[in-house]
């Protein structure tokens, strides 16, 4: 283990909770770049996955070589062994199923969701989000019903809850969406990082400030600030209590996390810790009761209800099984008034002047990639950063030099295992 992992003596890691579960029996999908499955640290760690939009089954990070690939460093949080370089993740015997998408806002996310909830992931985590635009329920409809299958099949879906805290803060999806688990990121200290998104959707909140993780070339590239990084440990953090509690369903694990979160910030449920920090040693030893509050069951609940086709009224029952004469001259009034229409409408159809209007955007026809078009999802508004992993964002003007994307290294490319311990003391308890 890295000595910069302040998270394994925040959490009691390796004096609490590794003897009791290390994730053993739990497969964790990473929705992002792809994982890179042939280094050493994440050997033993992967299952088969799939690749989006591209052939391949994921086991190759699809960021330019030389980058930090978000996708692996992701992964590493939650499973890294620690083979060759010492680094670990919190659920070092869980498994990683890796799905490389284009992005998140490409319709091929939902359709990830639906393959890992298909195919044996407990837990899918997710450091990508888009804006959440005007949708409703803050979710576009193609991934609430994917968010919804995943429910219907036992899974937790993780996601990071933003970068844009000290700015835009606007709502991001997947995390804005009901039924998935938002996290947002605090430091060493127990203060929630300066850029953490600021949204009543926040659900918990992990490490996400000055955090290692394994790069794509095998390397450990230090001091990552973000939401990614924050959600990527909480869904390490599920593997574990999934794997010491095979008999608790998604629901419950949930409920178990929320209500046994340890409360940092204003007292109570804030927008930005959600119900508190992820305490894996007060989750792995209370019981919470079965009426307790589970917040984003009960929002996705609501949603599905709300997203149900009304049902049709069925026709009133004749009271005789006979046909009425008078049933009979109305159905004959009513062919000939129809074929009167049809008629007319022929006639009139040579007298037309002018071409017809096109469709209007959005709604089928030439140039019609719209809103809701089956597939498709709102672009970003105008001025608008496009989609992007929760990694490092650029600086409000004056407050210093922009920060490698990511959380990848300074200038001069990633380093080893860094040593000593993390900037601020002794990290808080949770």
């Amino acid at each position: 283990m890295s000595a910069r992992q302040w998270w394994f003596d925040s959490w009691a890691i390796e004096k609490l909770v590794w003897p009791k579960t290390k994730g053993a029996g739990v497969t964790v999908a990473v929705l992002d770049t792809g994982v890179e499955a042939r280094l050493p640290d994440m050997s033993g760690a992967m299952v088969p996955g799939k690749a989006f939009r591209t052939s391949g089954d994921g086991s190759t990070d699809t960021e330019d070589a030389g980058d930090f690939g978000h996708g692996t460093g992701m992964a590493s949080l939650i499973a890294s062994r620690g083979t060759k370089t010492g680094f670990m993740g919190v659920a070092p015997e869980a498994k990683i199923m890796p799905l490389a998408t284009p992005g998140i806002s490409d319709s091929s996310s939902p359709d990830a969701i639906k393959y890992a909830a298909d195919n044996g992931a407990k837990i899918v985590s997710i450091s990508l989000g888009s804006s959440a635009g005007n949708y409703p329920h803050q979710c576009p409809p193609d991934m609430l019903e994917a968010i919804g299958h995943a429910a219907k099949k036992d899974v937790i879906i993780v996601a990071s809850a933003g970068n844009e805290g000290s700015t835009g803060n606007r709502p991001v999806f997947p995390a804005s969406c009901p039924g998935v688990v938002a996290i947002g990121a605090m430091d060493n200290k127990g203060q929630a990082w300066a850029s953490t998104q600021r949204q009543d959707y926040v659900t918990l909140s992990a490490p996400g400030v000055n955090i290692p993780a394994l790069s794509q070339d095998g390397r450990v590239w230090p001091n990552g600030n973000g939401t990614s990084h924050a959600s990527a440990l909480a869904a390490g953090a599920f593997a574990l209590l999934r794997s010491e509690f095979p008999q608790k369903s998604a629901r419950e694990i949930v409920q178990l996390a929320t209500n046994t979160a340890k409360d940092f910030g204003p007292p109570g449920k804030d927008n930005r810790f959600g119900y508190g920090t992820l305490s894996l040693r007060t989750a792995l030893t209370q019981q919470v009761p079965a009426s307790a509050p589970n917040p984003v069951y009960e929002r996705l609940d609501k949603a599905l209800a709300d997203t149900k086709p009304a049902k049709t009224k069925p026709a009133a029952a004749e009271e005789s099984s006979g046909t009425s004469p008078l049933l009979i001259i109305g159905g004959i009034v009513v062919v000939l008034a129809v074929v009167g229409v049809v008629l007319f409408l022929f006639l009139r159809r040579g007298k037309k002047s002018g071409p017809q209007a096109p469709p209007p955007p959005g709604f089928g026809g030439p140039g019609g990639q719209g809103y809701f078009n089956a597939g498709h999802v709102q672009p970003p508004a105008p001025g608008m950063a496009p989609p992007q992993p929760h990694g490092q964002q650029p600086p409000v003007p004056g407050q210093g030099a922009p920060q490698p994307p990511y959380g990848q290294a300074p200038a001069g490319g990633p380093q080893g295992p860094p040593q000593g311990a993390p900037p601020g003391g002794t990290p808080p308890q949770s």
